[in-house]
């Protein structure tokens, strides 16, 4: 015994600005939108299956309309930190697209001085703003292809004297060195060790983006952190065992930072971590998993469709959330060939046409630190 209502939410609702909830059992708005371009390509569903029970949120959209962009949004904006996701989608710029659904993403930093730092790969417009974990990650192609697999990091500074140093990247300095860019604010997060400011050299392109080798000039070394960070360069925090030798501190010496991964990730636009991968080419995956539900949020595709999925849990009577093998059945039964795991729990909340559209288990939306968005672009010469 199942309810399955389906909303077509179409520019007159999504463009128009009025919002549509399922459970408010929504009626159209009376006047057609003069232009309706994503009928047949964009749409809302809501699922409620007694075997769980389960009240599950679904986005779909067309893969092969190009005027549907899927981009990663930032809790702080244009850098690291945490909103809800309300705030993020929200505040998405007008002039690069009409918001028309978003759904929660990667883990991410809770707390320590890195707030809102993606556990995993993140990519945002070409920037590359948090290194891979060797977990899984989903990727769009710069032709549009979707991916999704492990990826590893391989990123690496070239000291003067020929030496490599493996780094992190926009995250709390532990063990190893750490590059900071402008994305993690004006300053260094770090409290004390030894910090290089590196300033780009002319053909360097900044920010930094992945699958590349860039050339920096050292301006000056400082012991301590909170290090201002420029506009046109980044700093290396080395931890206080670390240090510098003096042929690598000369002022106006040369680093060389790669920014290579495995795969190769050059000229990719959106990236986002999460995990585990559900569903791979079509078979399913081997992941280490308990009977224990919880509220989940996942992306999927197959060649036609991409989906953004959110199940409510925690609410007894209502929906009570799913394991990750329940999860990737769901997937299975719409179709899909490719399915990842996303944050869950307090973080699982799905927005559309302009408010939240699910019940987050904690009664309101939690502050995320990043999340997946589907926008409208304009096309040329239309208006926005």
């Amino acid at each position: 015994m199942k309810r399955w209502l389906t909303i077509v939410l179409g520019a007159a609702a999504l463009l128009g600005g009025e919002a549509l909830r399922s459970s408010d059992q929504p009626s159209l708005p009376q006047a057609p939108a003069p232009r309706n371009r994503l009928a047949d390509s964009f749409s809302y569903s809501q699922e409620t299956l007694a075997e769980g029970p389960w009240s599950v949120h679904v986005i779909r959209i067309r893969r092969d309309r190009t005027d549907l962009g899927i981009h990663v949004l930032l809790g702080g904006g244009d850098r690291l930190g945490v909103a809800t996701l309300s705030s993020q989608a929200s505040t998405f710029p007008k002039a690069r697209g009409r918001a028309l659904a978003a759904l929660n993403g990667d883990f991410f930093a809770r707390g320590g001085p890195c707030l809102g730092d993606p556990e995993g790969l993140c990519i945002r417009d070409g920037e590359l703003l948090s290194a891979p974990n060797g977990k899984s990650a989903f990727w769009m192609g710069p032709d549009r292809s979707l991916h999704l697999g492990p990826v590893i990091s391989l990123l690496s500074l070239t000291t003067p004297d020929g030496s490599s140093l493996a780094i992190g990247l926009n995250e709390e300095r532990q063990e190893r060195p750490v590059l900071f860019t402008a994305a993690v604010g004006p300053r260094t997060p770090s409290a004390n060790g030894t910090e290089c400011l590196l300033i780009a050299e002319t053909g360097t392109v900044l920010p930094i983006r992945p699958g590349i080798r860039s050339v920096f000039r050292l301006q000056s070394v400082h012991s301590g952190g909170n290090t201002p960070i420029p506009t046109n360069g980044v700093v290396l925090s080395l931890p206080e065992r670390h240090g510098v030798s003096p042929t690598q501190s000369a002022p106006g010496s040369l680093w060389t930072l790669s920014t290579e991964t495995r795969p190769d990730l050059k000229g990719v636009p959106t990236a986002l971590g999460g995990g585990p991968a559900l569903l791979k080419d079509g078979q399913p995956t081997q992941f280490q998993s308990s009977d224990a539900r919880h509220p989940r949020s996942a992306i999927g595709w197959n060649a036609q469709f991409f989906f953004l999925v959110q199940v409510d849990g925690r609410q007894p009577g209502t929906s009570v959330g799913m394991s990750l093998t329940e999860l990737a059945t769901y997937f299975v039964r719409m179709g899909c060939t490719d399915a990842l795991n996303l944050d869950g729990g307090g973080s699982s909340t799905l927005w559309a046409g302009g408010q939240v559209m699910n019940t987050p288990c904690e009664g309101s939306e939690r502050p995320m630190g990043n999340a997946l968005l589907i926008t409208l672009e304009p096309r040329a010469g239309e208006s926005r």
